[in-house]
């Protein structure tokens, strides 16, 4: 066990913390499939609070709650990959989006805009938008995630991680991190920025932010499905790079 803490801290931890749970089921409530209950998520996001208080290391320098929530939203991404809830048709549909986006970007030297995707893909604007509707939820992919969905496959957290140093968890709160995501939300759309910065940095709902923004909800959903594909298709091409 990483952690020396006595059982009775670990489980004061716990209590301390239940909120955070509470929390997070209802910031996630919204991005899980209609399935997949607030029992299940609440389940879920308890054995990850557990997992955290377990594991938890004092000598890290992470903040608790930092570490917990992260543990708890694994455990939510977790539970929904068990109820198989993500079709292998929606797989592959998922799959060929982020091929087009990754060959368009590396054409274009730039990440594409939504008609030249649509072209690339032989659909109308239309079909693309309703194609992004279709894959929304993707936008609660964890970091655990693999990023081919093989097993064994490279995930988020692995492209994250300073092999010769610090963990991801270690990099949370980093300078360093803190530059790598303004670049990539830099490339980004106005709105993509915009629901990025509403929905991680405000944390408002999708409605909020479509009364904002005046646009609907599920043009919302798209935008966002959108810049997690980008964000995606970055890493993949980082990787590549790297590889090449």
């Amino acid at each position: 066990m990483p952690s020396s803490m006595p059982l009775d801290d670990r489980s004061q931890m716990i209590r301390d913390n239940m909120q955070l749970v509470e929390l997070l089921v209802e910031r996630m409530v919204s991005q899980v499939p209609s399935f997949m209950t607030r029992d299940d998520m609440t389940s879920a996001a308890m054995v990850g609070l557990i997992d955290a208080a377990n594991k938890f290391d004092v000598s890290k320098g992470v903040k608790f709650r930092t570490f917990a929530e992260y543990r708890i939203r694994g455990s939510i991404y977790d539970e929904m990959r068990k109820l198989d809830w993500f079709s292998r048709s929606l797989r592959e549909k998922q799959s060929r989006l982020a091929k087009t986006m990754l060959n368009l970007e590396r054409k274009l030297g730039r990440s594409p805009e939504e008609i030249e995707m649509a072209q690339a893909m032989d659909m109308t604007l239309q079909q693309y938008h309703d194609l992004l509707n279709k894959v929304s939820h993707l936008g609660c992919v964890s970091l655990h995630e693999t990023l081919d969905h093989t097993e064994g496959g490279r995930s988020f957290l692995d492209n994250l991680e300073d092999v010769n140093s610090s963990t991801p968890i270690d990099l949370i709160e980093s300078e360093e991190l803190t530059h790598t995501v303004a670049q990539i939300l830099e490339e980004l759309s106005e709105k993509e920025r915009l629901v990025i910065a509403f929905y991680y940095y405000e944390e408002l709902t999708q409605k909020e932010i479509a009364e904002i923004l005046e646009v609907s909800e599920g043009r919302i959903s798209q935008l966002h499905s959108q810049a997690l594909l980008k964000l995606r298709v970055k890493v993949l091409n980082a990787e590549l790079w790297d590889e090449s």
